[in-house]
Formats: C-alpha cells, sequence, structure tokens
C-alpha cells in the first residue's frame, strides 16, 4: 500500500492505476476477481480456461493485467489459444501444454533449484509439458526426462545423476502409475506424482494410477489429481522455496 500511495504522489501511477492496485477483487459480473492472490500467496490467480469463453478469459486476463499482475491461463482449447494471444497482445501459447501466459517472455528464474518434469510414456507428453510450463512461469529452473516408464527401466536409470541433483522432482504416469514409486525410491528430494489419464479400459481414465500412487510403499509421495500438472507446478514451487529458505 505504501508504495501504491508514493508512485501516486510522484506521478509513476495514476488515480485509476492506483485504485485497481489496492482493490480486493475485481468484479466482471461473472466473474470476481482475486487481485490479492499475489500477496497473499506470491502467485497471481490463475485462469482456468476449460469452460470459459475467449471472451470471458481475456476479460480476467485484462483485469490481472491491470492491476500489474502477470496472467497464466491453464487448459486453453487448442483453437482459442490464438485468438487469446491476439487480444491479449503480449502473450504467448503453448499448445502441448495448453497454456497462455502474458507478458510472452518467461521471466528468468528466481529459485535456485532445479524442478525435473519426468514423464513415463509419450501420451503423458501433454500433462507434464502443462507441468513444466507451469513451474517455469513460477520461477524455477526446469529440466525434462521423457518417456522412462517402467516398462524399460534401463532408460530410467542411465539418468540417475539428473534424478538426484534436481530439487523437486514431478512424476507424470499413466496406465499402472508405477513411475512414482520408481522414482521416489531412488532419491532423497520430494516427489509429486501425477496420474494421467492414459491407459485401457481398466485404467478407469487414471484412477487405476492415482489409486496406485496413492498406495505407493515409498515414502514421501505427494499425489495429486488426475491430469494435474499445474497443481504438481504450483507444489513443487512451495517445496522450492522452502528450500531455498533453508539453504
Amino acid at each position: 500500500m505504501r508504495a501504491v500511495l508514493e508512485g501516486l504522489a510522484a506521478g509513476t501511477y495514476t488515480v485509476e492505476q492506483a485504485e485497481a492496485a489496492l482493490a480486493r477483487t475485481a468484479d466482471l459480473g461473472f466473474a470476481a476477481v482475486d487481485l490479492q492472490r499475489a500477496r497473499r500467496r506470491g502467485v497471481p490467480e490463475t485462469i482456468f480456461g476449460q469452460g470459459k469463453s475467449v471472451e470471458q478469459i481475456v476479460a480476467i486476463a485484462e483485469a490481472l493485467r491491470g492491476a500489474g499482475q502477470r496472467v497464466l491461463v491453464t487448459r486453453v482449447a487448442v483453437e482459442d489459444g490464438p485468438a487469446i494471444v491476439a487480444a491479449l497482445g503480449d502473450a504467448a501459447f503453448d499448445p502441448i501444454a495448453r497454456c497462455v501466459w502474458a507478458p510472452a517472455e518467461v521471466p528468468a528464474p528466481s529459485l535456485p533449484g532445479t524442478v525435473l518434469v519426468v514423464s513415463a510414456g509419450t501420451t503423458d507428453g501433454p500433462v507434464a509439458a502443462e507441468a513444466a510450463c507451469v513451474a517455469r512461469l513460477l520461477g524455477n529452473p526446469v529440466d525434462t526426462l521423457a518417456d522412462v516408464g517402467v516398462a524399460g527401466l534401463h532408460r530410467l536409470l542411465r539418468h540417475l545423476d539428473r534424478l538426484r541433483s534436481a530439487a523437486v522432482l514431478i512424476v507424470c504416469a499413466g496406465m499402472e502409475g508405477a513411475l512414482p514409486s520408481v522414482v521416489a525410491g531412488l532419491v532423497e528430494r520430494p516427489v509429486v506424482a501425477v496420474p494421467t489419464s492414459v491407459g485401457y479400459g481398466a485404467s478407469f481414465g487414471g484412477m487405476a494410477a492415482l489409486l496406485g500412487m496413492l498406495n505407493t510403499c515409498a515414502e514421501g509421495v505427494t499425489v495429486v489429481n488426475i491430469d494435474n500438472g499445474f497443481g504438481a507446478a504450483y507444489a513443487a514451487t512451495l517445496m522450492n522455496r522452502i528450500g531455498e529458505a533453508r539453504g
């Protein structure tokens, strides 16, 4: 508040900009945008794009930008991404991760520890891409390791140095969901497990992987919801921050 008032007195803020910066919410009628979340949580409100129109997403994004905050939209329909970017101007879209962000430039890492995003198979790629994209936008250095599922453990074991040097690991797997248990048995770092909806009928759209991860015998595995790459990246970021503070 003091910074805003000083900016207003110095002329670097207009009255409208100061009002937006100090507001708790922006009431758009169809949405009440939380403008204080960045102050409470360190990260602005994220827009969940699924089920929203392009116009609604753009209006929420403009409210966040008006308060001087970065914009992140997840679960964007591939066909809507270019229209959102065009409306926002300085924005970027990753059609694999299905994320839009603004400004378009990815910020330089602000945390020292690397988040390693590991995926079991190629079809887990979109969930892993969402996790990697969000983790980068939240200030983490990010590394990725793809197609190292348990059907060929030699593919994973040749990367032990990368696994053990990461600060936090996000592990995405469908089918029976065994990969996070294997990874957690090899490292002394936090592991965030992401079940994906990949698999044949008895995988039940990711339920088999979810239950397998929840029942892991490897200690300290954190499990997020099915296909929730965003939630995994957020959890990994909080863990990375704690590690930085203790370091």
